[in-house]
C-alpha cells in the first residue's frame, strides 16, 4: 500500500493520453538504470512476476533490477502502449543489451500493469523472450539514459 504522501502522476482512471504519459514515464525510469529511482514507481508491497521470477515489494525490486543491470549492459528501451483501461495498462516493448562476454540480445516482451489511486504500480506481470543477435543488427542507438523523444518507436522500427 501507498501513503497518500506518496504519488506519481498521472493517475487512473487512464486515458489515452496519459497512459501514454505513464508509459514514457516508466521507459524513461528503466533507461536511468537505477533501481533506487525506479522502485520508487512502485507501491511498498507490490507484486510482480518477471518472467518466472516473483518479486514483493520496493527492497525486492530493487534487488531484481541491481541483479538485471549487472548481468544486461548496456541497456536500452523502448516500451509503447497496446491498451489501457480504468487503472490498467498494457505495454509491448523490446530492449537490447549484451553479456559480459560481448553477446548481444534483443528482449521482447509485454507488460500488465494494475495502479493504485495514487499513480504507483501496484502489480506488474512481464513476459519476456531474449533473441540472441549480431550486433551489427542493433537499432538502439541513443546514448545511455532517456530515449530521445525524436527516436523511432518500436512500431517505426517495425518491432
Amino acid at each position: 500500500m501507498s501513503t497518500q504522501a506518496e504519488s506519481r502522476p498521472p493517475f487512473p482512471p487512464f486515458t489515452r493520453e496519459s497512459a501514454a504519459q505513464k508509459v514514457r514515464g516508466a521507459e524513461d525510469g528503466w533507461n536511468s538504470r537505477d533501481p533506487a529511482r525506479v522502485a520508487l514507481a512502485y507501491t511498498v508491497d507490490s507484486q510482480w512476476r518477471n518472467r518466472a521470477e516473483f518479486v514483493t515489494g520496493r527492497a525486492a525490486i530493487e534487488a531484481f533490477l541491481s541483479r538485471k543491470w549487472q548481468k544486461e549492459l548496456d541497456y536500452r528501451l523502448i516500451k509503447e502502449l497496446w491498451a489501457h483501461d480504468g487503472n490498467r495498462i498494457a505495454v509491448r516493448f523490446a530492449y537490447e543489451w549484451h553479456d559480459d562476454s560481448g553477446n548481444w540480445y534483443r528482449s521482447y516482451g509485454n507488460e500488465n500493469w494494475e495502479f493504485d489511486e495514487n499513480g504507483l504500480m501496484q502489480r506488474r506481470f512481464a513476459c519476456i523472450n531474449d533473441a540472441p543477435m549480431r550486433e551489427a543488427d542493433r537499432k538502439f542507438f541513443w546514448p545511455l539514459g532517456r530515449r530521445p523523444d525524436d527516436h523511432p518507436s518500436l512500431s517505426d522500427l517495425g518491432l
